[in-house]
């Protein structure tokens, strides 16, 4: 190694042969090597992201297996294990309204390997459920959206409505008479019911149960009357004549029935539907996200996927990370209004 010449300047002092004291040498070379060591937590994060997966991602779903959204999960999972070259595995933690299945995911390490299943519920909860462990806003990061369910509201043939209109009619003529089903207290279902009534301004009697299975049974049935659910459910009894649809929940009409109108068709600015989507721990590197939701996006754009969440009536939910992120914070904003109106409260 070369050595610096030092010369002896007229003040007296000790300078290097670029000019500069040897303590500002030291100083400066500290700097560059407080630099250097700062960068390396940033590249290190980075260097992971890159290499990210390196080993199964467990994917966290607050649903038993078989129901719609395990369904929907396990077709998306099965696509990004083939695009992240690592086994996605489907874990299935039900109970407490998906609040066990998203405390789990809070409590994971942010480093890609455990997602959740965000769905309607989590945007319900939040103001349904009065003592969580977790803030969902501020705890779990949005990923990507994944499918919409568009809820119908129906009713058994034996109800003498074929349209919202006619329901409307009746039921303000017939206060506390009709019966609403629903899939339990607090689910999608139930608040589309209670944004129905405060918007109509009608009375009926909300009947909750444990679940879609035993409503739509008991709907079949003729044991309730009218009930909002997801066209995942439902489909199948609408269309062999067993379960009328009067309308369509969503924004717009359902591919797989044409013919029925929506409900903001006749109350303008109704819409209600269930929704899924992806979220992480907070604190999950930028780059895993960004990698996730790009993988996430290609699949929902391919013809085969496309295919088979319509199968599952659903239709494909395309948002960046930010967009998902608002379309949450407007949902949770919506239904804890209604909430709120309604005095649902759960403990």
């Amino acid at each position: 190694m070369k050595n610096r010449k030092r010369e002896i300047c007229t003040s007296g002092s000790v300078r290097d042969e670029d000019g500069q004291p040897p303590h500002l040498l030291g100083r400066r070379n500290f700097l560059h090597l407080a630099a250097g060591a700062g960068a390396l937590p940033v590249l290190s994060r980075i260097a992971r992201a890159q290499a990210y997966p390196t080993r199964p991602v467990r994917w966290i779903v607050g649903f038993p297996p078989g129901g719609g959204a395990d369904t929907v999960a396990r077709i998306a999972g099965q696509w990004l294990s083939d695009r992240l070259g690592q086994p996605v595995i489907i874990e299935n933690k039900p109970g407490a309204g998906t609040n066990i299945a998203t405390e789990a995911v809070v409590r994971a390490p942010a480093d890609g390997y455990t997602l959740l299943l965000v769905t309607a519920a989590n945007a319900i909860n939040t103001s349904l459920y009065e003592k969580l462990s977790f803030n969902f806003s501020r705890d779990i990061a949005p990923v990507a959206g994944l499918a919409w369910y568009p809820l119908v509201l129906e009713a058994h043939p034996s109800v003498p409505a074929t349209t919202v209109a006619e329901l409307i009619a009746r039921a303000k003529a017939n206060p506390g008479k009709i019966t609403v089903a629903s899939a339990g207290i607090g689910t999608a279902p139930h608040v589309a019911g209670e944004l129905f009534k405060m918007m109509t301004g009608v009375n009926m009697v909300h009947v909750p149960y444990r679940g879609s299975a035993p409503m739509v049974a008991d709907l079949l049935s003729g044991h309730v009357q009218v009930a909002f659910d997801t066209m995942t459910a439902s489909l199948p009894h609408i269309r062999s004549g067993a379960l009328r649809a009067l309308a369509v929940a969503g924004k717009t009409r359902f591919a797989g029935l044409p013919d029925v109108p929506t409900v903001s068709d006749v109350v303008p600015g109704f819409e209600a539907s269930a929704w899924q989507g992806v979220g992480v721990p907070r604190g999950t590197p930028n780059e895993i996200i960004e990698r996730l939701n790009r993988e996430i996006n290609e699949g929902l754009a391919n013809p085969v996927i496309k295919a088979r969440l319509a199968d599952a009536a659903t239709t494909p939910m395309v948002f960046t990370p930010a967009e998902f992120g608002a379309y949450m914070a407007a949902e949770i904003e919506k239904w804890g209004k209604v909430i709120r109106a309604a005095n649902i409260k759960m403990e």
